[in-house]
This record gives structure tokens, C-alpha cells and sequence, in this order.
């Protein structure tokens, strides 16, 4: 008996990234081919912005714009219908220049004559102060100066296209993102109803669009096997309408899901209207549910034998219909064994490369196509109270030696050409940084790298300059509550104190620090809060940290807060019963602040620690919008500066 052939094709839905390939499927990619598979991947995302970001493209979405009553149209589209000729003669150039292939368009862009302004060139207008007044009244002048011009064009341009993002969004699809797109359809969605009346509705423009790319895809690769990567809640719906097509074009070609969404939210799958779609789900690392599922589409295994696989039982029986998981246990393909990610296939030069001002971290993640990099399968410490630590990517921990990083590092240079690397662990192991810092130096390999750490004290200013010089560029890590009382509830094993320093020796190293700040964890006080911005406050003061973010705390199902809630001081509320996506879990703390109106005046001092302006300010000044007076600080004064003196021994 012949087995048969197999061509796999791995894409990328709308919405993930559009400076850069998700790195799933160059992954799934590069380990089918290190098999002998034969396996090819395509980045429908990217596709679909090119094919609506087009001359005939907006004429299509003027079209469905003069179709909403005037009376209905929002400033967005009244802004895109009145400047139509000059969106439609720029939008091409654009495009072209924030691709990279004509940056002599950036002079003209800065000057702000060529493109039409809707909204979001409003958010402008608050940069422009007195104490700017010597520079021309520029309200972009501080930012950029004289010189930065491509920085200042790209950020105009990105400007321009989030007004026609929200053109999309407002006349011809409520849904449509550039990130986030459709999420409210999966993320924690108990029941797949929203989702099937979503895919039952008639096409949107945007659906159109995607379907033609779709079948252009597949006669183009002949798939019999086609995975659909789903990393993020907002990537699902187009995964599913690019299912529907495949089903609906021919009906034999298998579909496997797959990706970080539904390793986290898809655990307890019971929707089998689910697989009128797809024909698998698959959990957890892709390699070896991949391997066992290629073998029984080839006949060589039984389906009781699948790895981590859901699937709708097809029987004439009692279970006939019933979704079915079926886990035969078997090792997982060592980190060492999962080969180089390729990027063959995918069109690296018309990546866009887009400027978020705000945020010098977040323009890392949207500014220029780095190849993404694991160093470490999981987490070493995963123990943080907040974190899904019951699942395989924080809790199966496995490194690569720094020889066989360094080999792949090389490999994808040679590849793709760029020199930038993304390292995509949860949190990097200090051990690891340092060989491979050291196999980078040793090898003489000039690239930059920027990742994810947490902030321990493994990591010495002598380390820190060491991983500068192997080419670090930034490093990221969690501060969180930037409370010691609160970091020991979370288990997060680092103080304040311990933080200051290690941001410190980063940043003499010459190495961009982000720290990722939480607020609303349980039995978190105001008093608390208001200590942790002055903590904040101090590490930007000091120079020990460039970038943060503030987000909200949410309570997951995999967390050990979510698993023990009484541990933490909260009652949990209840789900609906769930057949399709679990994830977040509302809870009442009893604490009763309002974190949400705390959360307004963290947002708006983070954002002014980082351009420099209100250091020298009280607290206490960025919840002046409360009704009630927020507390003095407790903390020192010069907490910060004194703990940096108290250099802990090596």
C-alpha cells in the first residue's frame, strides 16, 4: 500500500504583526524540513493589509464608505471621504516607504504637505508647549529635533494608516484592527455562538479579500495540510473564515489549529461546531502532535495513538459528533532537535516597518523585522502567582547549548540577510545569555538583540556590559507591583531594591530597560499604589530604567492565583459553563479600591516619566482626577540613589 504524498502548508492569519513574520510558522516550517517533509508557509496577514492599502484597494472602501448614511459617518471616514484623491494618490508611496524601498519620500512625509491628516494627527497637537517655543512651535520638534527625519516621517505615516484603519473599522468592517482584530469573538468566549454568527454573516469587504488571497494560496502551493497558527485571541476569526474557505474550495484538504491562543484558551474544548471547520486542534509544543498526526495521514499510526488532539468523533454511534481529545504520551523532540526557523517563503522586503513614538520598547516590537529567536523552551523560575505556570510553554523548561544557538543565528543571518534578533522567551536564563554572549563574541558575530529577563541579581554589571558587547540592544523584564509586600505574595522573587540595581547596570551598559508594570493585583491599596509610582518615579529619576508600561492585573484559570484564590484574599465569580474558550476569570477583591481610576493617572505619569517631564513632581499630582486625596508616599525620598550605593557582593 502506497502512502500518501504530503505537502504542508503553515499561515499566518490576520491579525498578529505587520513589521515582522510571527516566527510560528517559520519554526514549524524549518523543523518539517529538517524531517524530510515538504512543507512551505505564507503570511496571509501581511497579504491582506497590501491588497486593501492599494490605490484600487481604498477605491473599494470609498465605495462601501458613501454607502453609510451621511448622518452616521464618523470623523474618520468624513476625513477619508473628503481627502479621498489624497489618500488614493499617496497611499502607494506610502506604502513603498515605510517598506523601506524609497526613504527620500521621508523629507516630504516630515513636512507634513503630502499626506492628508484625519483624527489621529489630533494626538499631535498635545506635544506643542511653551517650553518648546525656541524650537518653532513643532510639536513633533522634541521628539525628532532637526535631524531625525526618517523617525519623524515613519511616525507621521503610521498616523496616516491608523486613520484609514479606522476608516475599515468604521464603514466596512466594526471588527477590523491591526491588532485585536475581532478578539471579542474568541478571547475567553465561553460559547462559540458570537463566533459562529460571525462566520454565518455575509462576507465583508475585508472577508472578500481575504478569501481571494486564500484560494490564491492554496493554487499556488497545492497544500494537503494546512496549519493555521493562532498566537493571539484577535487572530482566530480570519483563521476560522480562511477554514471555511479551504472546507468550502475542497473539502480533502485537512486543516490542523494550532498556536498560543489555543494552548491557553482552548483546554477544555467540547464545541464540535468547531470542526465543521477544522479536522484537528493540537496543544502545546507543535513538534510532536505534528509528527503523530503526519503519520496517521499517512497511515503509519492509529488515531488513538495522536498527541495532545482534539478532534469530533466521526462514529455512527452514541459519541458520533462528540469532540474527543487523545493524548498518546510520548517525548517530547528535544530543544536541541527542533531545527532552524527558516523565513524562506515569506516576503521580508515588504514587511512595514511603523513607529510607535509613545513607547521606546513598543517601537521595538513595531519598528524594523527582527528574525525571532527562542533561547529556552519555558520558564526557569515559574513560580509567579500571576502567570499560567500549569501549562507547557511556562512550566516545561529546556535549553539549547550556546554552540547550537549561535549555529542557528548564523544559519538565518545567512538567510534573510538582517542582523537583528528577537529573543521570545518568558524569561531568558541569565546562564544561557552569557554563553551565548560569550559564543557571539567569541565568533565574532555582529548582530543586535533585545529580550525578555527577569530582573535577578545573576545579573552584574559586568554581565550586563559582557551582554552588550555581544550585541544586546535592550532587555525588558517585570517589576510589576513594584511593591516587596506584593512581590512576595506573587512569588516573584526580587525586591525594589534588587530591581534598582540590575536596571542599572543595564542601563550604564548602554542597554534600553522596560520595565512591565502592574496594577490591581489582589489586596493591592491605594496606599500601595501610590508607593509603587514613586518607586517608578525614583528608577526613571536614577536612569535605571527608559520604557514601562502599566497594565491592569487579570486573573487567568492557569494561574495559582486563578487555581487558589483564597490564598490570595479574592473570591472568584463564577463561569458560565464553557464549551469553547477559557481563559480570564472575573474576581472580587474585597479591598474594594478602584483600580481602573488609578489606573488613568499611571498610564499618564508613565508617559511623561519617559519624555523627561514631572520628575520633580509629587505622586500624588497624576491622581489629581479622583474625588478623594490619594495618600503621601511612604517611601524614602532618595530610596532609589541609596540602594544603588549598597552594590550587593558578587
Amino acid at each position: 500500500m502506497t502512502t500518501p504524498a504530503l505537502r504542508v502548508l503553515s499561515l499566518i492569519p490576520p491579525m498578529t504583526q505587520l513589521n515582522t513574520p510571527y516566527p510560528s510558522t517559520a519554526y514549524i516550517t524549518g523543523f518539517l524540513r529538517s524531517r524530510g517533509v515538504d512543507a512551505v508557509q505564507a503570511d496571509l496577514a501581511l497579504a491582506l493589509v497590501l491588497q486593501l492599502f492599494t490605490p484600487a484597494g481604498l477605491d473599494a472602501v470609498r465605495e462601501r464608505a458613501l454607502a453609510v448614511p451621511e448622518a452616521q459617518r464618523s470623523s474618520s471616514v468624513h476625513a477619508f471621504l473628503d481627502q479621498f484623491k489624497r489618500y488614493r494618490g499617496s497611499i502607494a508611496p506610502v506604502i513603498a516607504f515605510v517598506q523601506g524601498r524609497d526613504s527620500t519620500l521621508a523629507h516630504r512625509i516630515a513636512a507634513r504637505e503630502l499626506l492628508p491628516e484625519g483624527p489621529r494627527f489630533a494626538a499631535l497637537e498635545v506635544y506643542v508647549d511653551a517650553a518648546f517655543a525656541e524650537e518653532g512651535d513643532d510639536p513633533l520638534a522634541w521628539a525628532f529635533g532637526a535631524l531625525g527625519v526618517q523617525d519623524k516621517a515613519r511616525h507621521i505615516a503610521t498616523l496616516y494608516l491608523n486613520d484609514l484603519a479606522d476608516v475599515l473599522r468604521d464603514a466596512v468592517d466594526e471588527r477590523f484592527a491591526f491588532v485585536r482584530y475581532a478578539e471579542s469573538l474568541a478571547s475567553s468566549q465561553p460559547s462559540f455562538d458570537p463566533m459562529a454568527a460571525a462566520l454565518a454573516a455575509p462576507f465583508t469587504l475585508v472577508d472578500e479579500v481575504l478569501h481571494r488571497l486564500t484560494l490564491d494560496t492554496l493554487a499556488r502551493h497545492q497544500p494537503t495540510l494546512v496549519l493555521l497558527s493562532v498566537p493571539f485571541p484577535g487572530a482566530l476569526y480570519a483563521a476560522l473564515r480562511i477554514a471555511q474557505t479551504i472546507k468550502a474550495h475542497d473539502p480533502s484538504i485537512t486543516i490542523a489549529l494550532g498556536g498560543g491562543f489555543v494552548n491557553t484558551e482552548l483546554r477544555e474544548l467540547a464545541e464540535p461546531r468547531l470542526f465543521d471547520l477544522v479536522d484537528f486542534v493540537t496543544l502545546d509544543a507543535g513538534e510532536r502532535p505534528l509528527l503523530a498526526l503526519l503519520e496517521f495521514l499517512q497511515q503509519k499510526r492509529s488515531r488513538q495513538r495522536l498527541v495532545r488532539t482534539f478532534l469530533r468523533d466521526q462514529g455512527d454511534g452514541a459519541q458520533a459528533g462528540v469532540v474527543k481529545y487523545i493524548n498518546f504520551v510520548e517525548p517530547e523532540v528535544p530543544f536541541d532537535d527542533i531545527g532552524t526557523p527558516t523565513w524562506d517563503g515569506l516576503p521580508l522586503d515588504r514587511y512595514l516597518s511603523l513607529l510607535d513614538m509613545l513607547n521606546p520598547m513598543h517601537r521595538l516590537w513595531s519598528d524594523g523585522r527582527w528574525n525571532k529567536l527562542t533561547v529556552a523552551h519555558g520558564c526557569y523560575w515559574k513560580k509567579c502567582s500571576f502567570c499560567d505556570v500549569s501549562l507547557d510553554y511556562i512550566s516545561r523548561y529546556e535549553t539549547a547549548s550556546a554552540a547550537t544557538l549561535a549555529d542557528r543565528i548564523e544559519a538565518i543571518v545567512e538567510e534573510t540577510g538582517q542582523t537583528g534578533f528577537h529573543f521570545v522567551d518568558e524569561a531568558a536564563p541569565p546562564k544561557s545569555l552569557k554563553a551565548l554572549a560569550d559564543e557571539l563574541i567569541q565568533r565574532q558575530l555582529p548582530i543586535s538583540w533585545w529580550g525578555n529577563i527577569r530582573f535577578e541579581k545573576t545579573f552584574t554589571p559586568e554581565l550586563c556590559q559582557r551582554l552588550a558587547d555581544s550585541g544586546c540592544i535592550a532587555m525588558s523584564g517585570g517589576l510589576e507591583v513594584a511593591s516587596d509586600r506584593l512581590l512576595t505574595l506573587m512569588k516573584k522573587g526580587v525586591s525594589v531594591e534588587q530591581v534598582a540595581r540590575v536596571t542599572k547596570g543595564f542601563s550604564d551598559a548602554g542597554i534600553l530597560v522596560h520595565a512591565y508594570l502592574m496594577y490591581g493585583f489582589p489586596t493591592q491599596t491605594v496606599q500601595d499604589t501610590v508607593d509603587a509610582l514613586e518607586y517608578v518615579r525614583q528608577l526613571f529619576e536614577n536612569g535605571c530604567i527608559q520604557s514601562g508600561f502599566f497594565h491592569r492585573f487579570s486573573c487567568t484559570v492557569h494561574s495559582p492565583v486563578g487555581m487558589d484564590p483564597a490564598a490570595y484574599g479574592i473570591e472568584l465569580i463564577p463561569l458560565p459553563e464553557v464549551t469553547f474558550a477559557k481563559n480570564d476569570i472575573g474576581f472580587i477583591d474585597p479591598s474594594g479600591v478602584d483600580h481602573e481610576a488609578l489606573g488613568v493617572g499611571l498610564r499618564k505619569a508613565i508617559y511623561n516619566y519617559m519624555h523627561g517631564i514631572g520628575l520633580d513632581e509629587d505622586v500624588r499630582a497624576w491622581f489629581s482626577h479622583l474625588p478623594d486625596p490619594v495618600p503621601r508616599t511612604r517611601v524614602k525620598k532618595h530610596f532609589v540613589a541609596r540602594a544603588l550605593e549598597r552594590r550587593e557582593p558578587v
